[in-house]
């Protein structure tokens, strides 16, 4: 089903971008999933200005966003004392589509908008195993960029995936649990030969809290 955020009657033909299916990476990390053009253009950038409307945060070196519950990145948890309310409507109703299409077991009730701009980047990681269930989801804005994927038993083993604006993520099972995700801190990105210049990227990430 295709996500109804916003009105389409003033939709915009989306402009050409870079594309890739990500198939090695589909191929060979189980429970990793892709959808290009999850979002229209036009809806793309209504969503964009409505979180440049919020507030951000600069609790680390990139801007962030908080909603449902905030993130403890320094003793990674989560708790009830944590909880700022209710996702707000417009991110609720993208909760909503994320389950409805059958990306998300469960509506998230946590999510974390981090702004990217060139040169910035996010360490390999694996999102907090006690804090979140299963299934991660997490939807690009603004420019495309390369999402490496470390195995964490292999470090040899590392699969770039290209993130396109408009694009979805989604990681469960192996994908979540036995793979690290980060972006290298660099101003560019080299994808089939050819270099891409980043330029500003939002990421919203839907999550389920545990909460004991």
């Amino acid at each position: 089903m295709q996500l109804e955020l916003f009105s389409t009657i003033e939709q915009q033909t989306p402009k050409p971008q870079l594309i890739p299916q990500n198939q090695k990476a589909r191929d060979v990390i189980k429970g990793l999933k892709y959808i290009s053009d999850y979002i229209t253009e036009y809806q793309h950038n209504r969503l964009m200005a409505k979180i440049d409307e919020q507030t951000w945060l600069d609790d680390l070196k990139r801007r962030v966003q908080h909603y449902g519950f905030k993130y403890d990145y320094k003793a990674r948890k989560v708790n009830r004392d944590m909880l700022i309310g209710d996702l707000p409507d417009w991110l609720e109703k993208l909760s909503v589509e994320l389950r409805e299409d059958g990306h998300m077991p469960e509506t998230a009730d946590q999510v974390i908008i981090n702004e990217y701009k060139p040169g910035q980047g996010i360490a390999g990681h694996i999102d907090c195993e006690p804090c979140f269930k299963d299934t991660i989801v997490s939807l690009s804005l603004g420019s495309g960029c390369i999402m490496d994927f470390t195995n964490k038993d292999d470090k040899t083993q590392k699969i770039p995936a290209w993130l396109a604006p408009r694009s979805l993520v989604v990681l469960s099972g192996e994908a979540r649990y036995e793979w690290l995700h980060g972006i290298a801190p660099r101003k560019s990105d080299l994808w089939d030969g050819k270099k891409y210049q980043r330029g500003r990227r939002v990421s919203l990430t839907f999550r389920r809290v545990i909460i004991e």
